[in-house]
């Protein structure tokens, strides 16, 4: 699932549990959750869905050699490459580019280019070493030469300049020490970017206060998605200085200058950035309707392909998944703090209990099991189910893995603006997200059957209701739980997963989700943690509302209110 958090703030996080080294059976004696193994033999797959035939495919998707599956890397290209030998086994019609299952994103990686430099005062600074460039992308505005000028400090809003005094300048900002009296580095970049839309450039005299960890990861490809030309305004350019070259710009150190005052110097050179195209791929595949006049109209299932990659410093898998279950219970979506005294008491109870289990496991791979490898891997098993029937739905199934969906709904946002199909012929969308936990110490009112519905309403009373006939017909009955459908939610769910792209141009959508969970986002969110039985029962369902879906003898109908489709997404 989507996150609008930058993805520096995992890097960022610093958690206090180098000492805590535990075991992978966390929690085990208090909660009644048991892990299966850390691999896990492929056995060949079945016409029916099962847990033996997704925990096979899991297994397969989230494994470490798909190196969290980011898109724009070669982990990415692995992962839909599985994908696409699946389906093309299974005998579905493809429905990508050209006559093949990928629809090719316009992604790329975006890179300093050689020989960027900038000059001051006839002297020469280099990047990476005296001043850290960040990619504010392919909108930045380029400069030749600019007059430098004092901006204020940051998070001073007395002491800043204001915005119609940067315009055509190149600023530079200071940042205060923190509350402890130590240098700190951090400012927000988008909104200095925004405030300061019509300079030159912004220069944050902050670099040497920033950890090397961090250095080393700004310093990697930014990866975008390219916009219509002309789409994005013009942005200033951004970067971090040394101490040294802020004092050249100004001609001697921050403390004491008055805001707004020129140096008299100028600054010139560029910072241009060179792109290349980076691997971004949907998957998109039918299976053919049986009925000769409703095939033309399609019922979508979709997941999404990509994880958020991985980290280059490992960490103690098992004291890191500890420290969240007390601390951190919803994973990223809990923001990062230290732990109590009590806390870290109850922490490492725990460890202390199970350290004797198993040795130590340094992890560096976001996995993404179930995020969303569960909801990929569902998709691929209601494909066989469907395929395999001797009776097909009248209406065509659309099949489809977004890429992207991490960095933004990259891939459901272009293949609705960009369909494959005709898009008024999809009459819903049935977007699968995270299906494979749901335990009671994963989410509140969670247990065997739990399942949180959005959207399933919010544009089609009829769906809603189907869903829930559906659901009675089932072999056990479901938990659903509607709550973070509530308009305005903090966690705003309705807008941070794929079927958002489809509902803004009016299709009915229903997001299937078992909820957040300790390893959301973590390094630890691994096959040997999925409820496969609730994998398979939650995927049976989506099967079978599909095939209800389907098989109507109208399309469903929209009573509620269409969204402006270029708008944003308001729950």
């Amino acid at each position: 699932m989507h996150l609008a958090r930058a993805r520096l703030t995992r890097a960022l996080v610093t958690i206090s549990v180098a000492s805590l080294i535990g075991c992978p059976r966390l929690l085990s004696a208090q909660s009644g959750t048991h892990e299966l193994p850390l691999k896990h033999d492929p056995q060949p797959t079945s016409a029916n869905i099962t847990p033996a035939d997704l925990m096979t495919r899991l297994y397969i998707f989230a494994d470490d050699s798909m190196q969290g599956r980011r898109v724009g890397t070669e982990g990415h290209r692995r992962g839909t490459a599985y994908i696409e030998r699946e389906v093309r086994r299974l005998g579905l019609a493809p429905a990508g580019d050209s006559g093949g299952y990928f629809q090719n994103l316009p992604v790329f990686e975006r890179t300093l280019a050689a020989t960027q430099t900038l000059n001051v005062g006839g002297a020469s600074f280099r990047p990476w070493i005296d001043f850290l460039p960040r990619d504010n992308g392919p909108s930045v505005r380029p400069f030749t030469t600019a007059p430098v000028v004092f901006g204020g400090t940051w998070g001073d809003t007395a002491t800043m300049i204001a915005p119609e005094t940067a315009t055509g300048k190149f600023i530079v900002i200071a940042v205060p020490d923190g509350p402890d009296g130590k240098p700190r580095w951090q400012v927000n970049r988008i909104l200095l970017t925004q405030y300061y839309a019509g300079a030159a450039g912004i220069a944050i005299a902050s670099l040497d206060a920033m950890d090397p960890r961090t250095r080393q990861l700004l310093t990697e490809p930014s990866v975008d998605l390219r916009t219509a030309e002309g789409a994005l305004p013009a942005v200033p350019a951004f970067l971090y200085v040394t101490r040294a070259m802020s004092d050249a710009l100004l001609g001697g150190p921050t403390r004491g200058l008055t805001r707004g005052k020129a140096s008299g110097k100028t600054v010139s050179g560029s910072l241009r950035f060179s792109e290349t195209p980076a691997p971004a791929r949907n998957v998109v595949a039918i299976l053919p309707g049986s009925d000769p006049m409703l095939k033309e109209e399609y019922v979508a299932i979709g997941a999404h392909n990509d994880h958020i990659g991985f980290n280059h410093e490992a960490v103690d898998h098992d004291s890191l998944r500890a420290f969240n279950a007390v601390v951190r219970p919803g994973g990223e979506d809990d923001a990062p703090r230290p732990a109590t005294a009590d806390e870290m008491l109850r922490v490492r109870a725990i460890l202390d209990s199970l350290r004797r289990l198993h040795a130590p496991r340094r992890d560096s791979i976001y996995n993404g099991a179930d995020d969303d490898g569960s909801g990929t891997v569902a998709v691929l098993e209601i494909a066989e189910a469907l395929a395999s029937a001797p009776v097909k739905p009248k209406r065509s199934i659309l099949f489809i893995w977004h890429a992207g969906e991490e960095e933004g709904l990259w891939g459901s946002e272009y293949f609705t603006d960009h369909p494959t199909v005709p898009r008024d012929s999809i009459v819903t969308e049935l977007n699968i997200d995270m299906i494979g936990r749901g335990r009671a110490d994963d989410v509140k009112g969670g247990g065997p059957g739990y399942v949180q519905l959005i959207g399933s309403r919010r544009l089609s009373t009829e769906l809603g209701d189907l869903v829930e006939s559906v659901a009675k017909t089932e072999p056990m009955p479901f938990k659903f739980d509607y709550q973070y459908d509530a308009n305005g939610h903090p966690q705003q769910y309705y807008c941070r997963s794929d079927h958002y792209e489809y509902a803004r141009y009016g299709i009915p959508i229903v997001f299937f989700s078992t909820g957040g969970h300790r390893d959301y986002h973590q390094v630890t969110d691994e096959p040997q943690y999925i409820d496969y039985d609730q994998l398979a029962r939650v995927s049976s369902l989506v099967r079978d509302v599909a095939i209800r879906a389907a098989n109507i003898d109208h399309r469903l109908v929209v009573d509620k209110h269409k969204p402006d489709p270029h708008g944003q997404c308001v729950q």
